[in-house]
């Protein structure tokens, strides 16, 4: 089925008359007549009686009418959008982020990209490392943003933004929370919630296993939205990156002797190409400044 078929159909229903309808399209009416026969080759049946003075539909046409008008609607809204994309009017960014990557680090940037793109379309994605990574594999993302992702990958291409440490979050109201600088040796005992799902949870534990710790209890959460509000409950503390952006009644202080940091990366695809929104994107996370979270 050719869109002009379509077209010339659509001008035959609107006029009743296949000479007008010719005449309307530019088109011979020979022309015409020979479109409109192929496409009732292609759907089975006639869509016309041809009868004097008007043609009418028949009940196949009347079936068709619908679906043929939203069909070739939906053609020309492709084409605007895809004139619109390559004039740079609209863009769509494919984003990905891991869990453990707020949203506040990309906003101001998203805010940019929308003044620059008018009619931009955003898709964010979420997943732990491994789904980050197979959203690239899959063009479900365009870009990725997360810490280390362990699984090699040899078209995986990654731009370091930061690296920052860890810290402990607590409630105010916890003891160790008017501290300056809390000692690892005052993790003994305490009620501390471990991030499962974060890229660091392996170096996290091996990081108390070296120092002998042995929490009191230990709960796993599948979120920092869970983890916030179970330390905002007083359920326990975490380890978390300075990054994470914290509740007025949450507070973050630094541990000594603590040797856990990570890195956030931007990920991409090598040899796959950027739309205009993605290239602008990537330039914009790797000239921003991060220095606010670094060590």
């Amino acid at each position: 089925m050719e869109m002009h078929q379509v077209r010339y159909f659509l001008a035959a229903v609107s006029e009743l008359n296949f000479t007008k309808a010719a005449e309307k399209c530019n088109v011979s009416q020979p022309s015409l007549t020979r479109a409109i026969k192929q496409l009732e080759g292609e759907l089975g049946g006639d869509l016309f009686r041809r009868e004097r003075p008007q043609a009418q539909l028949t009940e196949l046409g009347e079936r068709m009418l619908p679906l043929l008008r939203q069909c070739y609607e939906s053609a020309l809204g492709a084409r605007s959008l895809a004139s619109a994309i390559k004039g740079g009017e609209v863009g769509s960014l494919r984003l990905a982020l891991s869990r453990t990557v707020g949203l506040d680090l990309v906003t101001q940037h998203l805010s940019e990209l929308a003044r620059l793109f008018a009619g931009l379309e955003m898709k964010l994605l979420r997943g732990t490392a491994a789904e980050v990574l197979d959203c690239l594999k899959k063009g479900e993302a365009e870009l990725a943003i997360a810490g280390t992702i362990g699984e090699a990958w040899e078209r995986l291409d990654k731009w370091p933004l930061f690296t920052e440490r860890f810290q402990l979050v607590l409630n105010r109201t916890h003891p160790l929370s008017e501290r300056s600088l809390i000692d690892l040796d005052d993790l003994k005992d305490q009620r501390l919630l471990q991030r499962s799902y974060c890229e660091d949870a392996g170096q996290t534990a091996e990081l108390l296993r070296s120092h002998s710790l042995s929490p009191g209890s230990t709960h796993h959460v599948a979120s920092d939205e869970d983890l916030l509000a179970l330390i905002e409950a007083d359920f326990g503390i975490a380890l978390a990156p300075r990054s994470m952006r914290t509740p007025g009644g949450l507070t973050k202080v630094p541990v000594n002797r603590i040797d856990l940091c990570r890195t956030v990366y931007v990920y991409g695809v090598a040899g796959r190409q950027r739309t205009a929104v993605a290239g602008a994107m990537l330039k914009m996370l790797r000239a921003a400044d991060w220095s606010r979270y670094s060590n």
